[in-house]
């Protein structure tokens, strides 16, 4: 076969579960996996990050079409093959003039190789999700209050439109709430609960409206307590329902991390809700508008509330090992499981796997679960 090459590992990461032996790469593709082993390493499919909020010292809701690029790039030399774009809340030409620039992102690499031999390799942009506007004032976080607003079904519909947002999170709580839930639902969002002060009442009617998973478990929303479990109380409770963690040792306690892990009925999954300071390091940087200072590792605005985070979904991965997640379950959350949420096969697109005849987007980690290598398309990331 020509082309064909061993990306010279000891054991890969097959449907969920650990097959030893070297994958082969041919064109772009997987076409073999189980060959004799080689030295050390796990081949694990491409990361897959449902939360960015920016990378590499871009803020993508004012970023430009280089801005866009050097972020997918640094996502990608960081393991991460494929991301949803997430757009906090904003006045509504700001969220506007970023959706054209996801529109016209998505669509050319729909339209297009995405990977060339001659150019930087990128991660996919998967589309828009919305944090906002519909979002609860008690629950604000560092989204700008002036700007949040009721749910609307009109105002969800003139802002997806025809562009490519595939997620929204919204607080149950807010009027109309549930009739845009299901609206979203019934035209294809991944419809998301946060930001929110809701009850268990009403996080159980917007699930069963549609909703599916949980945005940032246990931040911005009301505690769970012994008679109000709330909206986290709610999520966990619920096997069809699956909650997203920011495993970057500041967003939660280990021992909140572990009862999220243990209790989870329907699973989790792993999201950075990485903003512009991801792969930089200290300094000031843009948060849809706000200027959010990192300082040991946290991002926190002015008022010292937490502002995203920093860390990569690698870092994500082993953080989540070291509270007691088991290694291939903690992987999972950051590849198939995040895919298959997102309804990635259904909608045509192959990602999160690692089977011969699926797309060479793979990830090489070390023993001590560091990204050796990555390859997208079977382009090598550099």
């Amino acid at each position: 076969m020509s082309g064909a090459r061993r990306l010279g590992v000891a054991r890969a990461v097959v449907d969920d579960v650990l097959v030893p032996g070297d994958v082969e790469v041919t064109d772009g593709r997987v076409t073999a996996v189980g060959l004799p082993p080689a030295a050390t390493g796990t081949a694990v499919p491409g990361l897959v990050d449902l939360q960015v909020n920016g990378y590499g010292g871009v803020d993508l809701l004012d970023a430009d079409e280089d801005g866009w690029a050097r972020a997918a790039q640094a996502l990608a030399r960081d393991g991460v093959t494929a991301f949803v774009a997430n757009l906090v809340t904003a006045a509504p030409e700001r969220t506007a003039a970023a959706l054209r620039h996801v529109d016209v992102r998505a669509r050319g690499e729909a339209a297009t190789p995405r990977q060339r031999p001659d150019a930087p390799a990128t991660a996919r942009l998967l589309g828009a999700a919305l944090e906002g506007p519909f979002l609860s004032p008690q629950r604000a976080g560092v989204h700008a209050p002036e700007h949040l607003r009721a749910p609307a079904v009109d105002e969800l519909r003139a802002l997806v439109g025809e562009s490519a947002v595939v997620g929204l999170t919204l607080a149950p709580d807010l009027p109309d709430a549930v009739d845009v839930v299901r609206w979203a639902a019934a035209h294809g969002l991944l419809v998301s609960l946060g930001h929110s002060a809701c009850s268990a009442a009403d996080a159980h009617a917007a699930f069963d409206a549609g909703a599916r998973t949980v945005t940032h478990l246990f931040n911005a929303m009301a505690p769970l307590a012994a008679r109000e479990p709330g909206l986290a109380g709610a999520a966990l409770s619920r096997p069809d329902v699956v909650v997203q963690l920011i495993c970057d040792g500041v967003h939660l306690a280990d021992e909140t991390l572990r009862v999220a892990l243990a209790a989870a009925c329907g699973g989790w999954i792993l999201v950075t809700d990485a903003m512009a300071a991801a792969g930089q390091g200290d300094g000031d940087y843009e948060l849809g508008g706000r200027t959010v200072t990192v300082r040991a590792g946290v991002a926190r605005d002015a008022d010292g509330v937490i502002a995203g985070s920093i860390t990569t979904l690698a870092g994500s991965i082993r953080e989540a090992v070291r509270v007691g997640a088991d290694e291939l379950t903690a992987i999972r959350a950051a590849t198939t499981g995040p895919a298959r949420l997102l309804g990635c096969e259904q909608r045509g697109v192959e990602l999160g796997r690692l089977r011969p005849g699926d797309p060479a987007d793979l990830v090489v980690l070390d023993d001590a679960l560091e990204v050796g290598r990555v390859l997208t398309d079977g382009v090598e990331v550099v």
